[in-house]
């Protein structure tokens, strides 16, 4: 059995209580959690703004499901998968928007939405050799190393099988390894 963090006993205790309907612990949750929803809904999409209202429209799924959740240890998953859900209806309606607008121009993906990951040039070449990455390989990096969620996490939250989850950290971490070390 894995050792659980402080921080990560405050989440079960704050999902607890705000399944109860205690407002203050959901409050401090949300807070808690925006920053992660949101940064894991641009390393989908690519956009700040598609990011934040598919963060936005997920909360509004949680606080309807949170009473149906049964294992406060599943909050983490089970609210990025909702947020990858969202992100997916809302990048299904951009691109039938853009089909049926004949809009060819492609999103632009935006070094000010990446996670802090510090200052410097290697810091700076981190960043954009991330935002480089496909979505699907950016979420998986972005949950797996910098939120801490393990393969059967990251395979919840991105509602793919776990051998998917590996071979997208795998071809990750090879245009990663290849773009840093300068090969491309």
């Amino acid at each position: 059995m894995a050792i659980r963090t402080k921080q990560q006993l405050l989440d079960e205790y704050l999902v607890a209580s705000a399944r109860t309907g205690d407002r203050k612990a959901f409050e401090l949750l949300a807070r808690r959690w925006q920053g992660k929803l949101v940064a894991h809904a641009w390393r989908l999409t690519g956009d700040v703004d598609l990011a934040r209202e598919a963060a936005q429209e997920g909360w509004i799924e949680i606080v309807r499901g949170l009473g149906r959740l049964r294992d406060e240890r599943a909050f983490p998953a089970w609210a990025y998968q909702i947020v990858s859900r969202r992100c997916a209806r809302r990048i299904g309606r951009l691109q039938r928007d853009r089909a049926l607008a004949a809009a060819a121009a492609a999103e632009p993906v935006g070094d000010s939405a990446a996670p802090e990951l510090g200052d410097g040039p290697a810091m700076a070449r981190l960043r954009a050799a991330l935002g480089g990455l496909p979505p699907e390989q950016r979420a998986a990096v972005g949950l797996f190393y910098l939120e801490d969620m393990g393969v059967a996490g990251t395979a919840i939250a991105l509602n793919v099988p776990a051998g998917t989850v590996k071979t997208r950290l795998m071809h990750a971490r090879r245009k990663l390894r290849a773009v840093l070390e300068g090969d491309l």
